[in-house]
Formats: structure tokens, sequence, C-alpha cells
């Protein structure tokens, strides 16, 4: 790993690793000052989270089906950055990681996480070719872990909370929480319902939430009733492409989601999504 990407790497993750503290643009943290950004962007049929903290340090969670995450990644970052602190793969799938190639050919990457699920496809394979070129630790995800990126940011893993390396994907997914003092996204990847009612069962109070980002691109697959209402959140977030093949957001998911007052946005009609948080409130920036 050279100097530059160990210097932006730098975070804390409690109970694992202490390392130092990040740097950051001066100018640019002014005008971002007490402001934490959540992006949900428009990768198509995908994932793609982009966070960056009240002191411009960044995470990339997931990063679509191809090239597209650097169209969006290009309208959130400056112009001039070419580095991202922490980039995660939420699993294996496609859909999730095969953009993260792209990711790691434009930018200095600081820390990779991914749950450690086996998986032999070629896009999986290049990815992890390209990190260890680059020179970047594999670190598998796990519950108890905290990754700061700022003094009030982190990161909460909630699952894998065991070795999930030759379960089936989907299975897999890391589920996590973004807290910034007393706000919350909850995000799952593609969680099916029987890991969203483990969750319930295991602790259902550490799941509420302001945000939901809705498992499996709004999969009936995925949001069980009951971890709805565990999380009880004020948006879920459904990142889909527009009418894609799949029918997702899938008919019993939408109008769970109304039944509880969830106001629901989806990437497929809104395109890129951009929440601002203060630490007290979240808030919808209108593109």
């Amino acid at each position: 790993m050279n100097s530059v990407r160990q210097y932006r790497a730098s975070l804390l993750i409690v109970g694992f690793i202490v390392i130092t503290t990040f740097v950051y643009s001066s100018v640019f943290a002014y005008e971002k000052e007490g402001l934490l950004t959540v992006a949900f962007l428009d990768v198509g049929q995908g994932d793609a989270i982009f966070i960056e903290t009240p002191r411009g340090n960044q995470m990339l969670i997931d990063g679509g089906r191809n090239a597209s995450v650097l169209r969006e990644l290009s309208k959130v970052m400056s112009f001039s950055d070419r580095t991202i602190d922490v980039v995660m793969a939420s699993h294996p799938d496609a859909d999730h990681i095969a953009g993260l190639i792209g990711v790691f050919n434009r930018y200095v990457v600081g820390a990779y996480f991914d749950p450690g699920v086996m998986h032999d496809t070629a896009e999986y394979k290049t990815l992890l070719e390209k990190v260890h070129e680059e020179g970047v630790t594999v670190t598998h995800a796990r519950k108890g872990t905290k990754i700061y990126l700022d003094k009030e940011v982190y990161v909460d893993i909630l699952f894998p909370d065991r070795d999930v390396s030759r379960v089936e994907t989907n299975l897999g997914s890391i589920v996590l929480r973004v807290v910034y003092r007393e706000t919350e996204i909850l995000l799952t990847g593609d969680s099916p319902k029987s890991i969203e009612e483990y969750l319930v069962s295991r602790d259902g109070n550490a799941l509420g939430s302001d945000i939901l980002k809705v498992g499996h691109h709004g999969s009936k697959t995925s949001s069980a009733e009951d971890f709805v209402k565990a999380v009880n959140p004020e948006y879920a977030i459904i990142s889909a492409g527009k009418d894609n093949s799949y029918g997702h957001p899938h008919k019993e998911v939408v109008e769970l989601l109304k039944s509880r007052g969830i106001r629901t946005m989806s990437t497929g009609d809104m395109g890129t999504i951009v929440f601002e948080s203060d630490g007290l409130s979240l808030v919808y920036k209108k593109r």
C-alpha cells in the first residue's frame, strides 16, 4: 500500500483496528461543516450508496453492475477528488460489485470490506484481483465491528455474525446502520426475509432507523412485515432500474410500505436520491 492510500485509509474499527485520523481539505470541509450526505446512486438495476461525512471522509457501499457508478459519483464528489476512504461490497452478486472494478481503477481506495462469501464469477474474481493489485487489505465485515468515519459518524455492522463463506450470496449480505448522532440509515443489501426475521428475533430494538434501503431492490423475497415494523423508517429507498425485467419493486412490498405510512422513493423513478443530516434530522435534497 502506498503512502497516500495509508494516509487516506485511517479509521478506527472498534475492537479490531486502531489507526490514525483522517485528513481533509479545510475549504471543502467548511462548505460541508456539520452535514452528513447519503446518496443512493442511480445505477440502474443494482445498488450503490455513497456517504460523505461532515469532514469530507467518504464511503461507497456497492457499485452496481457497470460504469454507471462512475458517472453518478462524479455528480456527488468534487471534480479533483480521486480518493475514497472505504469501499464495501454487501455481497458478491454482479449487480452490486461489478461497478466497483472501475471504482478501483479510477480512485485510490483506503480500505475494502466484504462479507467473505465465496463466489466464482468473473466479476468477483476480477474485483478481488484489483483489490490485491492496489495493495488494499480485504477485511470481512462481522457483527460488533464499528467503523468510525468521522468523530460522530460510524458504521455499525449488524450481520453477518458468523462465517458465511459457503452460504448463498444473498444470505450472506452485510446489514449495517450508518449512525450520525440521532439519525440512522439501515442498509441491507439483498438480505432475504429469513435474515430480516433473525435480526428482529435477536435484537429488534437495535434496528430502528430514519431511512431503510429496502432489501433486494424491492423484491417480495425481502421486507418481512415484522422487520419493516421494527425498523419503522420515515423513508424507504428502493434501488432498482426503471421498467426492469424482474418487476421490482413488487406490489406486495410497495403496499406494505404504504400501509405503514412510509414515504417510498425509487431510483428508477427519481434518479439519484440524496439526503443530508445535521445529526438531528434527515432532509431529502431535491435535485
